[in-house]
């Protein structure tokens, strides 16, 4: 029997896909929002395509301030543009 591959759904355009090809993004219990590479820090996640246009598309419209319930700082999505390129 094959190995089942964990979907998630991407909270900009709600399409699903594996878990390896989005990234997930973390509201860690101390509140801060990071990129986490691994997909193993603690926190609340969120999942985004791997795509710069979603990501402009998530800093316009605060979906993944909902998602995260959080306020995101200016410079975490400069991080999360240096990562995705």
């Amino acid at each position: 029997m094959p190995k089942k591959i964990p979907m998630r759904r991407c909270v900009i355009t709600h399409e699903q896909f594996p878990k390896k090809e989005l990234l997930r993004i973390v509201r860690t219990p101390e509140g801060d929002v990071k990129v986490d590479v691994t997909g193993k820090m603690n926190g609340r996640g969120a999942y985004i395509k791997k795509d710069i246009e979603v990501m402009n598309l998530a800093k316009k419209n605060k979906a993944l301030e909902r998602a995260l319930e959080v306020s995101i700082p200016e410079d975490f999505w400069i991080e999360l543009e240096n990562v995705l390129k």
